[in-house]
């Protein structure tokens, strides 16, 4: 397959290794410096591009990519509440094709199967109080992490007693908290902490009189991600339309 890579940064470079690795073609790098390349017969000539930017410059890069005529996967967060409805529209009606995830971890995708149907066992039990916390390197721009919001909508789709995640508290990457996890009883509150260089922890909390009941993803590295992302590539080579994770692992 002919992979070409939107964004050249950690995660760029972890997907050209893993590509690479299962036989795959990077046959164009796009980075902040050769936007234009996009406009190239190189670029064009990609079966799929995996996009890992920004989120002031996912959206742009989308619209870039489908005007070429390639397929995308898109790993960037931050963007999509202001431009996943036209996106869906893009795929349905126009035949763009993109795959969008928060995350591509396996592991995170099995955890979000777990998170969801604890969520349901857990509809029955109305003492106990539901929060959740992520944690990421102090280089990510959004706050609370999309994966953070993916899991939260999976909980709220199950739990009837909530009815919309808020933000919670803030950890600064100097130790400064802003913020509250004081909120209405139908909201969930979503926290947030910049550390260190830590690819990503997500835990949800439901907390009881008696107990705790606590599941957590904790990822050790980059890979999983970028192994995600390309099996997300292969699968978008052959499918069309708005893509997701939920397409790649029926669990």
């Amino acid at each position: 397959m002919k992979i070409a890579l939107i964004g050249y940064g950690k995660m760029g470079k972890e997907i050209e290794k893993i590509a690479l690795s299962r036989g795959h073609e990077i046959v164009s790098i796009i980075d902040v410096d050769n936007h234009q390349d996009m406009d190239s017969d190189a670029f064009r000539s990609a079966d799929v591009a995996i996009e890992f930017t920004a989120p002031s410059v996912a959206y742009g890069n989308c619209l870039d990519a489908f005007r070429q005529g390639v397929k995308v996967v898109s790993g960037s967060t931050g963007w999509m509440g202001e431009h996943g409805e036209e996106m869906r529209r893009l795929c349905k009606e126009e035949g763009k094709t993109l795959f969008w995830a928060s995350n591509f971890s396996l592991g995170v995708a099995i955890f979000s199967a777990v998170n969801k149907y604890l969520a349901k066992i857990m509809n029955q039990f109305p003492n106990y109080d539901v929060s959740m916390v992520e944690t990421h390197h102090i280089h990510k721009l959004d706050a609370p992490s999309g994966t953070a919001i993916t899991l939260a909508e999976g909980i709220l789709e199950n739990l009837d007693r909530k009815d919309k995640w808020v933000m919670g508290t803030l950890t600064a990457p100097d130790g400064t908290v802003s913020g509250t996890t004081e909120c209405a009883p139908d909201e969930l509150p979503v926290s947030a902490i910049r550390k260190d260089e830590v690819p990503g922890i997500h835990t949800v909390r439901y907390e009881s009189e008696a107990d705790s009941i606590i599941i957590t993803h904790d990822a050790k590295n980059r890979k999983g991600f970028a192994l995600g992302a390309v099996l997300a590539a292969e699968y978008t080579a052959t499918h069309e339309g708005f893509l997701g994770m939920n397409d790649l692992f029926q669990f």
